[in-house]
Protein backbone atom coordinates (compact mmCIF):
# COMPACT_ATOMS: atom_id res chain seq x y z
CA UNK A 1 0.00 0.00 0.00
CA UNK A 2 1.66 3.51 -0.99
CA UNK A 3 0.57 6.55 1.19
CA UNK A 4 -0.22 9.59 -1.02
CA UNK A 5 -2.41 11.74 1.07
CA UNK A 6 -2.36 12.41 4.62
CA UNK A 7 -4.91 14.37 6.17
CA UNK A 8 -4.65 15.17 10.33
CA UNK A 9 -5.63 18.66 10.83
CA UNK A 10 -8.04 20.29 12.91
CA UNK A 11 -7.59 17.89 15.81
CA UNK A 12 -6.12 18.21 19.33
CA UNK A 13 -2.41 16.49 18.34
CA UNK A 14 0.31 17.43 20.55
CA UNK A 15 3.97 16.72 20.87
CA UNK A 16 6.38 16.74 18.37
CA UNK A 17 5.85 16.41 14.66
CA UNK A 18 7.23 12.83 13.67
CA UNK A 19 9.38 12.51 10.90
CA UNK A 20 7.66 10.45 7.62
CA UNK A 21 9.63 8.17 5.09
CA UNK A 22 7.00 8.33 2.33
CA UNK A 23 8.61 9.07 -0.85
CA UNK A 24 5.23 8.66 -2.87
CA UNK A 25 3.32 11.31 -0.75
CA UNK A 26 2.09 14.37 -2.82
CA UNK A 27 -0.03 15.88 0.13
CA UNK A 28 0.36 16.18 3.65
CA UNK A 29 -2.19 17.92 6.10
CA UNK A 30 -1.25 19.21 9.51
CA UNK A 31 -2.63 22.10 10.00
CA UNK A 32 -4.82 23.77 13.16
CA UNK A 33 -3.01 21.31 15.84
CA UNK A 34 -0.96 21.87 19.07
CA UNK A 35 2.19 20.38 17.22
CA UNK A 36 5.62 21.41 19.19
CA UNK A 37 9.59 21.37 18.58
CA UNK A 38 11.12 21.36 15.40
CA UNK A 39 9.99 20.46 12.03
CA UNK A 40 11.82 17.18 10.95
CA UNK A 41 13.84 16.08 7.59
CA UNK A 42 10.83 14.57 6.08
CA UNK A 43 12.08 12.12 3.35
CA UNK A 44 8.83 13.47 0.90
CA UNK A 45 10.86 13.61 -2.35
CA UNK A 46 7.61 13.90 -4.23
CA UNK A 47 5.74 16.05 -2.10
CA UNK A 48 3.64 18.30 -3.65
CA UNK A 49 1.42 19.90 -1.26
CA UNK A 50 2.73 20.27 2.24
CA UNK A 51 0.19 22.47 4.83
CA UNK A 52 1.84 22.72 8.73
CA UNK A 53 -0.79 25.73 9.69
CA UNK A 54 -1.20 27.03 12.81
CA UNK A 55 0.87 24.98 15.32
CA UNK A 56 3.51 25.56 17.78
CA UNK A 57 6.52 24.69 15.82
CA UNK A 58 9.53 26.38 16.54
CA UNK A 59 13.15 26.16 15.12
CA UNK A 60 14.87 26.78 11.57
CA UNK A 61 12.91 25.63 8.51
CA UNK A 62 14.53 22.63 6.76
CA UNK A 63 16.02 22.52 3.66
CA UNK A 64 14.76 19.18 2.51
CA UNK A 65 10.95 20.78 2.39
CA UNK A 66 12.25 22.34 -1.13
CA UNK A 67 12.04 20.13 -4.13
CA UNK A 68 11.00 20.46 -7.28
CA UNK A 69 7.52 18.93 -6.72
CA UNK A 70 6.31 21.42 -4.17
CA UNK A 71 3.30 23.88 -5.20
CA UNK A 72 2.29 25.23 -2.06
CA UNK A 73 4.37 25.46 1.21
CA UNK A 74 2.29 26.64 4.18
CA UNK A 75 4.31 27.45 7.28
CA UNK A 76 1.62 30.10 8.42
CA UNK A 77 1.59 30.90 12.40
CA UNK A 78 4.30 28.98 14.21
CA UNK A 79 7.58 30.19 15.70
CA UNK A 80 9.90 29.35 13.13
CA UNK A 81 13.03 31.46 13.21
CA UNK A 82 16.36 31.97 10.97
CA UNK A 83 15.87 32.95 7.83
CA UNK A 84 14.60 31.04 4.60
CA UNK A 85 16.36 27.95 3.48
CA UNK A 86 18.12 28.90 -0.15
CA UNK A 87 17.10 25.97 -1.50
CA UNK A 88 13.56 26.85 -2.30
CA UNK A 89 15.06 28.73 -5.33
CA UNK A 90 14.68 25.46 -6.57
CA UNK A 91 11.16 24.84 -6.57
CA UNK A 92 10.69 25.44 -9.71
CA UNK A 93 6.60 24.56 -9.80
CA UNK A 94 6.30 26.27 -5.92
CA UNK A 95 2.73 28.74 -6.79
CA UNK A 96 1.88 29.57 -3.14
CA UNK A 97 4.67 30.47 -0.31
CA UNK A 98 3.22 31.26 2.88
CA UNK A 99 5.42 32.06 6.23
CA UNK A 100 3.44 34.55 7.33
CA UNK A 101 2.97 34.64 11.33
CA UNK A 102 6.70 33.15 12.71
CA UNK A 103 9.33 34.98 13.63
CA UNK A 104 11.84 34.88 10.69
CA UNK A 105 14.62 37.60 10.82
CA UNK A 106 16.11 37.99 6.81
CA UNK A 107 15.68 40.49 4.26
CA UNK A 108 13.76 40.48 1.09
CA UNK A 109 14.56 37.12 -0.97
CA UNK A 110 14.73 38.87 -3.62
CA UNK A 111 16.13 35.36 -5.37
CA UNK A 112 12.77 34.15 -5.00
CA UNK A 113 11.96 36.00 -8.43
CA UNK A 114 13.49 33.92 -10.62
CA UNK A 115 10.33 30.90 -9.49
CA UNK A 116 8.61 30.97 -12.67
CA UNK A 117 5.31 29.75 -11.33
CA UNK A 118 4.78 31.71 -7.65
CA UNK A 119 1.22 33.42 -7.86
CA UNK A 120 1.49 33.93 -4.14
CA UNK A 121 4.17 35.23 -1.54
CA UNK A 122 3.09 35.85 2.27
CA UNK A 123 5.76 37.17 4.45
CA UNK A 124 3.72 38.95 6.94
CA UNK A 125 4.32 39.56 10.55
CA UNK A 126 7.74 38.16 10.77
CA UNK A 127 11.22 40.10 11.43
CA UNK A 128 12.29 40.54 7.74
CA UNK A 129 13.98 43.65 7.28
CA UNK A 130 15.89 46.31 5.36
CA UNK A 131 15.95 48.28 2.12
CA UNK A 132 14.06 45.42 -0.38
CA UNK A 133 16.43 47.05 -3.51
CA UNK A 134 15.93 46.36 -7.59
CA UNK A 135 15.43 43.06 -9.20
CA UNK A 136 18.30 41.42 -9.94
CA UNK A 137 16.51 39.61 -12.98
CA UNK A 138 14.94 40.65 -15.70
CA UNK A 139 11.83 38.84 -15.21
CA UNK A 140 11.30 39.31 -11.87
CA UNK A 141 8.09 37.14 -10.00
CA UNK A 142 6.64 36.90 -13.32
CA UNK A 143 3.41 35.62 -12.09
CA UNK A 144 2.95 37.23 -8.94
CA UNK A 145 -0.54 38.45 -7.64
CA UNK A 146 -0.87 38.42 -4.13
CA UNK A 147 2.07 40.17 -2.37
CA UNK A 148 1.98 40.53 1.79
CA UNK A 149 4.89 42.00 3.46
CA UNK A 150 2.74 43.83 6.12
CA UNK A 151 4.18 43.76 9.51
CA UNK A 152 7.91 44.12 9.00
CA UNK A 153 10.77 46.25 9.51
CA UNK A 154 10.93 46.83 5.60
CA UNK A 155 12.94 50.31 4.91
CA UNK A 156 13.63 52.83 2.16
CA UNK A 157 11.46 53.62 -1.37
CA UNK A 158 8.48 51.69 -2.04
CA UNK A 159 10.15 48.75 -4.74
CA UNK A 160 9.00 50.57 -7.84
CA UNK A 161 11.07 48.34 -10.18
CA UNK A 162 9.41 45.22 -8.80
CA UNK A 163 5.92 46.97 -9.28
CA UNK A 164 7.00 47.13 -13.18
CA UNK A 165 7.47 43.69 -13.45
CA UNK A 166 4.65 42.05 -11.78
CA UNK A 167 1.70 40.29 -13.25
CA UNK A 168 -0.78 42.40 -11.52
CA UNK A 169 -0.57 44.79 -14.85
CA UNK A 170 -1.87 41.94 -17.10
CA UNK A 171 -3.98 39.73 -14.63
CA UNK A 172 -6.82 37.70 -15.98
CA UNK A 173 -9.94 38.93 -16.30
CA UNK A 174 -13.26 36.86 -15.28
CA UNK A 175 -15.13 34.91 -18.09
CA UNK A 176 -17.36 32.43 -17.81
CA UNK A 177 -17.40 30.19 -14.58
CA UNK A 178 -15.01 31.20 -12.09
CA UNK A 179 -11.79 29.13 -11.20
CA UNK A 180 -9.80 28.51 -8.04
CA UNK A 181 -5.93 27.81 -7.46
CA UNK A 182 -5.35 24.23 -6.29
CA UNK A 183 -2.85 21.67 -6.33
CA UNK A 184 -2.27 20.04 -10.22
CA UNK A 185 -2.79 16.95 -10.70
CA UNK A 186 -0.74 14.24 -10.29
CA UNK A 187 -2.22 11.44 -12.89
CA UNK A 188 0.86 10.12 -13.70
CA UNK A 189 1.82 9.15 -10.33
CA UNK A 190 -1.74 8.19 -10.24
CA UNK A 191 -1.70 5.82 -13.13
CA UNK A 192 1.80 4.21 -11.77
CA UNK A 193 0.01 3.34 -8.50
CA UNK A 194 -3.25 2.27 -9.35
CA UNK A 195 -4.58 5.20 -7.18
CA UNK A 196 -7.56 7.65 -6.84
CA UNK A 197 -6.56 10.92 -8.14
CA UNK A 198 -6.92 13.77 -5.44
CA UNK A 199 -6.33 17.24 -5.17
CA UNK A 200 -6.24 20.07 -2.68
CA UNK A 201 -7.63 23.78 -3.06
CA UNK A 202 -5.64 26.36 -2.03
CA UNK A 203 -6.21 28.15 0.80
CA UNK A 204 -4.37 31.24 2.94
CA UNK A 205 -5.08 33.41 5.38
CA UNK A 206 -4.99 37.68 4.82
CA UNK A 207 -6.34 40.97 6.01
CA UNK A 208 -9.10 41.79 3.27
CA UNK A 209 -10.71 45.12 3.41
CA UNK A 210 -9.70 45.66 7.01
CA UNK A 211 -10.52 41.66 8.15
CA UNK A 212 -8.21 39.65 9.10
CA UNK A 213 -9.84 36.35 7.53
CA UNK A 214 -9.61 32.28 5.84
CA UNK A 215 -9.63 32.16 2.44
CA UNK A 216 -10.15 28.61 1.59
CA UNK A 217 -10.53 28.97 -1.81
CA UNK A 218 -8.32 31.43 -3.82
CA UNK A 219 -9.91 32.56 -6.79
CA UNK A 220 -7.35 32.56 -10.05
CA UNK A 221 -8.58 36.53 -10.31
CA UNK A 222 -7.96 37.47 -7.45
CA UNK A 223 -5.10 40.06 -6.95
CA UNK A 224 -3.72 41.83 -3.72
CA UNK A 225 -1.02 43.81 -2.49
CA UNK A 226 -0.29 44.74 1.25
CA UNK A 227 3.06 46.74 2.36
CA UNK A 228 1.20 47.87 5.56
CA UNK A 229 2.80 48.28 8.71
CA UNK A 230 6.91 49.28 7.44
CA UNK A 231 8.71 52.03 7.65
CA UNK A 232 8.53 52.54 3.74
CA UNK A 233 9.51 56.14 2.65
CA UNK A 234 9.02 58.22 -0.16
CA UNK A 235 5.97 59.05 -2.57
CA UNK A 236 3.72 56.83 -3.73
CA UNK A 237 5.05 55.80 -7.11
CA UNK A 238 3.08 56.65 -10.51
CA UNK A 239 3.58 53.20 -11.50
CA UNK A 240 1.21 51.74 -9.19
CA UNK A 241 -1.80 53.26 -11.37
CA UNK A 242 -0.38 50.91 -13.90
CA UNK A 243 -1.60 48.00 -12.10
CA UNK A 244 -4.70 47.70 -13.64
CA UNK A 245 -6.33 44.11 -12.12
CA UNK A 246 -5.26 44.92 -8.45
CA UNK A 247 -8.12 44.74 -6.18
CA UNK A 248 -6.78 44.99 -2.59
CA UNK A 249 -3.76 48.23 -2.03
CA UNK A 250 -2.48 48.39 1.61
CA UNK A 251 -0.08 51.15 2.15
CA UNK A 252 -1.15 52.44 5.50
CA UNK A 253 1.29 53.19 8.34
CA UNK A 254 4.25 53.92 6.85
CA UNK A 255 6.07 57.19 6.57
CA UNK A 256 4.74 57.93 2.99
CA UNK A 257 5.02 61.48 1.56
CA UNK A 258 4.09 63.80 -1.47
CA UNK A 259 0.42 63.59 -3.23
CA UNK A 260 -2.13 60.56 -3.62
CA UNK A 261 -1.44 59.94 -7.51
CA UNK A 262 -4.56 60.82 -9.39
CA UNK A 263 -3.20 57.33 -11.72
CA UNK A 264 -4.73 55.45 -8.94
CA UNK A 265 -8.20 56.03 -10.89
CA UNK A 266 -6.85 53.63 -13.93
CA UNK A 267 -7.69 50.64 -11.05
CA UNK A 268 -10.40 49.66 -12.57
CA UNK A 269 -10.52 46.53 -10.32
CA UNK A 270 -10.00 48.10 -7.19
CA UNK A 271 -12.27 47.48 -3.94
CA UNK A 272 -10.23 48.67 -1.14
CA UNK A 273 -7.73 51.45 -0.50
CA UNK A 274 -5.87 52.16 2.60
CA UNK A 275 -3.44 54.97 2.64
CA UNK A 276 -3.80 55.81 6.25
CA UNK A 277 -1.66 56.47 9.24
CA UNK A 278 0.79 58.24 6.56
CA UNK A 279 2.33 61.85 6.16
CA UNK A 280 0.51 62.36 2.72
CA UNK A 281 -0.47 66.02 1.85
CA UNK A 282 -2.39 67.92 -1.15
CA UNK A 283 -6.03 67.30 -1.98
CA UNK A 284 -7.87 64.40 -1.99
CA UNK A 285 -7.65 63.37 -6.10
CA UNK A 286 -11.40 63.82 -7.47
CA UNK A 287 -9.99 61.22 -9.72
CA UNK A 288 -10.87 58.48 -7.32
CA UNK A 289 -14.59 58.93 -8.03
CA UNK A 290 -14.64 56.59 -10.85
CA UNK A 291 -13.44 53.32 -9.03
CA UNK A 292 -16.75 52.07 -9.31
CA UNK A 293 -15.95 48.51 -7.11
CA UNK A 294 -14.61 50.84 -4.21
CA UNK A 295 -16.02 49.82 -1.21
CA UNK A 296 -13.33 50.31 1.51
CA UNK A 297 -11.33 53.31 2.10
CA UNK A 298 -9.04 55.07 4.50
CA UNK A 299 -7.56 58.12 4.28
CA UNK A 300 -7.59 59.00 8.08
CA UNK A 301 -4.42 60.49 9.79
CA UNK A 302 -2.72 61.88 7.16
CA UNK A 303 -2.18 65.69 6.25
CA UNK A 304 -4.79 66.23 3.46
CA UNK A 305 -6.59 69.27 2.57
CA UNK A 306 -9.35 71.05 0.50
CA UNK A 307 -12.83 69.25 -0.28
CA UNK A 308 -13.79 66.19 0.00
CA UNK A 309 -14.47 65.14 -3.92
CA UNK A 310 -18.41 63.48 -4.54
CA UNK A 311 -19.76 61.08 -6.80
CA UNK A 312 -20.42 57.37 -7.23
CA UNK A 313 -18.86 55.28 -4.41
CA UNK A 314 -17.32 58.11 -2.66
CA UNK A 315 -20.90 59.02 -1.19
CA UNK A 316 -20.70 55.87 0.77
CA UNK A 317 -17.72 56.10 2.94
CA UNK A 318 -18.25 58.01 6.53
CA UNK A 319 -16.20 60.79 8.24
CA UNK A 320 -13.94 57.45 9.77
CA UNK A 321 -12.55 57.12 6.45
CA UNK A 322 -11.21 61.09 6.42
CA UNK A 323 -10.51 61.82 10.21
CA UNK A 324 -7.65 63.22 11.46
CA UNK A 325 -7.12 65.21 8.65
CA UNK A 326 -7.35 68.71 9.46
CA UNK A 327 -7.18 70.35 6.42
CA UNK A 328 -10.16 68.56 4.78
CA UNK A 329 -13.46 69.69 4.96
CA UNK A 330 -17.42 68.76 2.91
CA UNK A 331 -18.93 66.05 3.38
CA UNK A 332 -19.53 63.33 5.54
CA UNK A 333 -16.92 65.93 7.59
CA UNK A 334 -19.20 67.77 10.18
CA UNK A 335 -16.74 70.71 8.60
CA UNK A 336 -17.67 72.86 5.72
CA UNK A 337 -15.85 74.44 3.06
CA UNK A 338 -15.67 78.02 2.60
CA UNK A 339 -16.81 78.16 -0.64
CA UNK A 340 -20.11 76.86 1.18
CA UNK A 341 -20.85 78.53 3.31
CA UNK A 342 -23.67 81.72 3.09
CA UNK A 343 -22.29 84.86 2.23
CA UNK A 344 -22.53 87.33 5.62
CA UNK A 345 -26.18 89.03 4.72
CA UNK A 346 -25.18 93.20 4.92
CA UNK A 347 -27.55 94.89 7.92
CA UNK A 348 -30.36 96.71 6.42
CA UNK A 349 -31.12 100.42 7.65
CA UNK A 350 -33.85 99.54 9.41
CA UNK A 351 -36.61 96.88 9.35
CA UNK A 352 -40.02 97.04 11.43
CA UNK A 353 -39.58 95.35 14.43
CA UNK A 354 -36.00 96.91 15.03
CA UNK A 355 -35.60 97.92 19.07
CA UNK A 356 -35.45 101.63 19.37
CA UNK A 357 -31.56 101.47 19.96
CA UNK A 358 -30.33 100.00 17.16
CA UNK A 359 -33.02 102.68 15.21
CA UNK A 360 -31.27 105.70 17.38
CA UNK A 361 -27.58 104.41 16.07
CA UNK A 362 -28.30 104.20 12.52
CA UNK A 363 -30.04 107.89 12.95
CA UNK A 364 -26.61 108.96 14.17
CA UNK A 365 -24.78 107.40 11.33
CA UNK A 366 -27.26 109.06 8.21
CA UNK A 367 -27.20 112.27 10.11
CA UNK A 368 -23.23 112.27 10.61
CA UNK A 369 -23.27 111.06 6.70
CA UNK A 370 -25.46 114.19 6.04
CA UNK A 371 -24.04 116.55 7.37
CA UNK A 372 -20.20 115.54 6.11
CA UNK A 373 -22.42 115.94 2.85
CA UNK A 374 -23.03 119.82 3.67
CA UNK A 375 -20.14 120.55 4.52
CA UNK A 376 -18.21 118.76 2.04
CA UNK A 377 -20.53 120.87 -0.86
CA UNK A 378 -20.28 124.34 1.25
CA UNK A 379 -16.01 123.99 0.72
CA UNK A 380 -16.31 122.91 -2.71
CA UNK A 381 -18.57 125.86 -3.56
CA UNK A 382 -16.09 128.55 -1.34
CA UNK A 383 -13.12 127.10 -3.50
CA UNK A 384 -15.10 128.46 -6.25
CA UNK A 385 -14.94 132.08 -5.44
Amino acid sequence: MVLVVLDLQSNLLQGPLVMLDAPNMHTLLVSNNMLMGEIPHFNLSFIQYLDLFYNGLSGTIPQSLANNFIQYLNLNGNKLEGSLPRTLVNCSNLEVLNVGNDMINDTFPYWLANLPELQVLILRSNRFHGFIGEPKTRLAFPKLRILDLSHNQFIGILPTRYFEKFNMMCGKKHEGELEYMREELDTFNALIWNIPIYAQDYSVSLMVKGVDRKIDKILTIFVMMDLSSNQFQGQIPTVIGKLNFLQILNLSHNNLIGHIPPLLENLTSLESLDLSFNKLVGENPSQLASLTFLSVLNLSYNRLIGPIPQGNQLNTFQNDSYIENFGLCGLPLLKKCVDDEPPSPIPSIYHEGDDDSSWFDWKIVLMGYGSGLVIGLSMGLYGLY
